[in-house]
Parts: C-alpha cells; structure tokens; sequence
C-alpha cells in the first residue's frame, strides 16, 4: 500500500513539474495577426528569427522585424 502511495505522489509531482514549464505565449505581428504559441518563443540572434511550436505542434520561426510583441499568456 506504501508503495502505490509512493508511486501516486511522485507521478502527481512529475506531471505537475511538466505543467508548470510550457508557458502559452501570443506573438503579435506589425500587421496586426496573432500567433498562439505552446510555450515561449526562443529568440535566435545569428539568424534573427523567433522560433516557436504552434498550437498544432508544428515548429515555426517569424522574422523579428516581424513581431511587434511577444506576451505570455
């Protein structure tokens, strides 16, 4: 019993620690349209570009003279 409650705590704590890093982000462009992010864009300084995964799980990168904001949801 000792071990199933065991278990249950550290698998609660685990999840709980997964939940807690993704922070949901919009990037707002100079046009105006929105993109909703699964967590917070990286910002790549060689290339210039933001790079971030979409809320349908594909990876996509904006130019930064693209974005007018980036604000974390």
């Amino acid at each position: 019993m000792t071990k199933r409650i065991l278990l249950a705590a550290l698998l609660g704590l685990g999840l709980g620690t997964l939940a807690g890093c993704s922070t949901p982000s919009v990037i707002t462009l100079n046009d105006g349209r929105e993109i909703q992010t699964v967590d917070a864009p990286e910002y790549d300084e060689e290339a210039g570009f933001y790079e971030f995964e979409q809320l349908d799980g594909k990876r996509a990168r904006v130019n930064k003279d693209q974005v007018r904001t980036v604000k974390e949801l």
